[in-house]
C-alpha cells in the first residue's frame, strides 16, 4: 500500500518563496546577479590557487574543495530556482528531487566537515608552526579531503534513501524553494518521528561533532595567542584564523539553528531564507572573505592581472 501511494507521485511542486508576481521577478533579477558573482567568486579563488606556487599549502589546497562544494551547492539549487521564479509550473521529477536533496545535503555535510580539518589545520599551524610542514605533509591533507566528501555523501545517501522510502500519498506540494531535507518528510502520510530522530542523530554527528572539534581547535588556538608577549605577534596569528572563523561562524550558526532540534524547528518562511543563506549568500561571501583578508589571494590576483595585461601589451602590439 505504501509503495504504491510513494510510486503515485511522480513530481512535487516547488511552492518557492513567494506567489506574487512582482516579488518573483524581484527575486529573479536579484538571484541572477549573485549566481555569477558566487560562480566566478569561486571559481576565480580555484585559479588563483592553482596557478600561484605560493598558494600551494595545506591551507589553500583545503579552501580548493570548500570553494568546489560552495559552487556545486548554488548551481544544485539556484538555477532552478531562477526558472521557477518565471514559471507558472513550478514541477520537479520525483528523480530529480531525490537527487537534489542527495546533493545539496551531501555537500552540506562535506563542507561541515572541512572546515573541522581547516580548524586543525589553523590549529597546528598556531600551537606548532615548526612541525607543520611535517604533520600537514600531502599524503594527511589528501586524506583529510577525501574523508570529508566521503562522509558527507554516506551520510546524504543513508538520509535521502530513508526519506523517500517514505509513503507520500498524493501530496506532492513542497512550501520550500527546493528538494530540503525536512520540507520533503513534511510529505509523508506516516508518522515520522523516527525520521525526525534520523535526522537528529545523523545532525548530531555530522555537525556537532566537527563543530567540538573546531571548538576544541579555537579554545588552543586562543589560548597561545594569549601567551604571545608581542602585540603585532597576537596580530599574526588572530589573522591567519581570521578568515576561517567567520565562515565556521556563518556555516556552522545558522545549521545548528536549523536542523538540532527538528520537532522546535523554525517557521517554514524561516527555513526557506536559511536555505537561501546556504544557496545563494554564503557560497558569494566565502571567497570575499577568504580574498578580503588574505595578502597571499590578493597578491595573486595583482600577479594574475599583471599577467594579464602583459599579455593583453604583447598581443596588441
Amino acid at each position: 500500500m505504501g509503495a504504491d501511494n510513494q510510486t503515485s507521485v511522480r513530481e512535487f511542486i516547488l511552492l518557492g518563496l513567494s506567489s506574487d508576481w512582482d516579488t518573483r521577478v524581484a527575486l529573479f533579477v536579484l538571484f541572477l546577479a549573485m549566481y555569477p558573482v558566487t560562480v566566478l567568486g569561486n571559481f576565480l579563488v580555484i585559479l588563483l590557487i592553482r596557478l600561484d606556487s605560493r598558494l600551494h599549502t595545506p591551507m589553500y589546497f583545503f579552501l580548493t574543495n570548500l570553494s568546489l562544494v560552495d559552487v556545486s551547492y548554488a548551481t544544485s539549487i539556484v538555477p532552478q530556482m531562477l526558472v521557477h521564479f518565471l514559471a507558472e509550473h513550478k514541477g520537479i521529477p520525483y528523480v530529480s528531487c531525490a537527487a537534489q536533496l542527495f546533493s545539496s545535503r551531501g555537500l552540506g555535510g562535506i563542507e561541515f566537515v572541512l572546515l573541522a580539518v581547516m580548524a586543525y589545520d589553523r590549529y597546528v599551524a598556531v600551537c606548532d608552526p615548526l612541525r607543520y610542514s611535517v604533520i600537514m605533509h600531502g599524503g594527511l591533507c589528501t586524506r583529510l579531503a577525501i574523508t570529508s566528501w566521503v562522509s558527507g555523501s554516506v551520510n546524504s545517501l543513508m538520509q535521502t534513501t530513508i526519506t523517500f522510502q517514505l509513503p507520500m500519498c498524493t501530496n506532492k506540494y513542497i512550501d520550500h524553494i527546493s528538494c530540503e531535507l525536512l520540507a520533503v518528510v513534511r510529505l509523508a502520510c506516516v508518522d515520522t518521528s523516527s525520521n525526525e530522530i534520523a535526522i537528529m542523530v545523523a545532525s548530531i554527528v555530522l555537525l556537532m561533532a566537527p563543530f567540538c572539534l573546531v571548538l576544541l581547535s579555537y579554545i588552543q588556538i586562543i589560548s597561545i595567542i594569549l601567551r604571545i608577549q608581542s602585540t603585532e605577534g597576537r596580530k599574526k596569528a588572530f589573522h591567519t584564523c581570521a578568515s576561517h572563523l567567520a565562515v565556521v561562524v556563518l556555516c556552522y550558526g545558522m545549521a545548528i539553528f536549523t536542523y538540532i532540534q527538528p520537532r522546535s524547528s523554525p517557521s517554514v518562511l524561516q527555513e526557506k531564507l536559511i536555505s537561501v543563506f546556504y544557496a545563494i549568500l554564503a557560497p558569494m561571501l566565502n571567497p570575499m572573505i577568504y580574498s578580503l583578508r588574505n595578502k597571499e589571494v590578493k597578491g595573486a590576483f595583482q600577479k594574475l592581472l599583471g599577467q594579464l595585461s602583459g599579455l593583453t601589451s604583447k598581443l596588441a602590439t
